[in-house]
């Protein structure tokens, strides 16, 4: 299987941010992917190739045009404005109820953020462009032939809307790739994160060509709280097209294999021509930011299902944090 990979995610240093002179503790951090690929490596999964660029057409194809303005330039107006580089984080948040879109990008750090711990630092932009580069590039080579590409894409994706950044994600990596396979026909979305992929769910919300599926955390007990209820299906044309299966806290092997057999049976009946999977690796038992008990053997378990399919298949790299920074 092929693999796409950028080392450029290392410019989106989260491992040597201060903030207010103390060291800001995320587990989303550039060790992931290094990790993963030394995985790669040692299991000898595949060439490991670098993503080609398709500019910037693809990514305003998903994400609203003021949206990646902000993403490419609020790093440097920051520094201007506090006269040194210190990281972007958002301290208020406009609830989209609000009356107007401010033009500063001091209100705009609120505007198009919908969480605090989510920093932009001085390679944030270029590590999230080269990261959609790799999604797309895994597209690209799906859509010639290949049966599974992987991307191994970092910083993830699937918690940023076509305007909002948060949850560790700025470009939504998967709906990219999904939007750029669509010209070829129908596309599935199948996003086996822990944490609801409530980007992805926004982007596709009325759109009929893309069945979105999510089996994650309920919102009642997890990040991003605010979406992915059962009965968030989509409106107008993509009425149907959304389906969700929130799980409680424990869930194991049997009970998210049974709910991953529900999600393949919709993408089957949906009859899509490619599928496009946000794989989040947080759903095993351990792992510091998930809360099921998933294990090792059932995610192969899982990824043998998925493979069932037999659709041409596109993997995004999400979320996943059991590691060790010393490993």
């Amino acid at each position: 299987m092929h693999i796409v990979y950028s080392n450029r995610h290392k410019y989106h240093a989260t491992d040597k941010v201060l903030f207010e002179g103390y060291p800001y503790a995320t587990e989303e951090v550039p060790a992931r992917a290094e990790i993963i690929l030394n995985a790669i490596a040692t299991a000898r999964l595949g060439p490991v190739t670098e993503p080609a660029d398709h500019g910037l057409e693809p990514i305003l194809a998903v994400h609203d045009a003021g949206f990646v303005d902000f993403l490419r330039t609020v790093y440097a107006e920051h520094t201007a404005y506090c006269k040194d580089g210190t990281p972007v984080f958002t301290y208020s948040f406009a609830t989209r109820h609000s009356g107007r879109k401010p033009k500063s990008f001091l209100g705009l750090m609120g505007y198009y953020a919908f969480g605090w711990g989510t920093p932009i630092l001085e390679g944030t932009w270029e590590a999230a462009y080269w990261s959609a580069q790799c999604a797309l590039s895994a597209a690209d080579l799906v859509r010639a032939g290949e049966q599974a590409v992987y991307a191994l894409c970092r910083p993830p994706g699937h918690h940023a809307a076509a305007d909002l950044y948060g949850g560790f994600c700025y470009l939504n990596n998967a709906a990219i790739a999904a939007r750029h396979l669509q010209p070829s026909g129908r596309v599935a979305i199948l996003d086996i994160d822990y944490h609801y992929g409530n980007g992805t769910q926004a982007i596709f919300y009325s759109d009929p060509g893309v069945l979105f599926c999510s089996l994650h955390a309920h919102p009642d007990d997890d990040y991003p709280y605010y979406w992915g209820e059962a009965d968030e299906r989509g409106e107008g044309p993509g009425e149907g097209y959304n389906r969700n299966w929130p799980l409680p806290q424990g869930t194991d092997d049997a009970r998210y294999l049974i709910t991953l057999d529900a999600a393949l049976a919709a993408i089957r009946e949906f009859v899509p021509g490619h599928l496009v999977v946000s794989a989040g690796f947080d759903t095993v038992a351990g792992d510091p930011v998930g809360g099921f008990h998933v294990t090792t053997e059932g995610l192969h378990e899982i990824g043998r299902r998925i493979a069932g399919l037999g659709l041409p298949t596109v993997i995004v790299q999400e979320g996943g944090y059991l590691f060790s920074n010393e490993e």
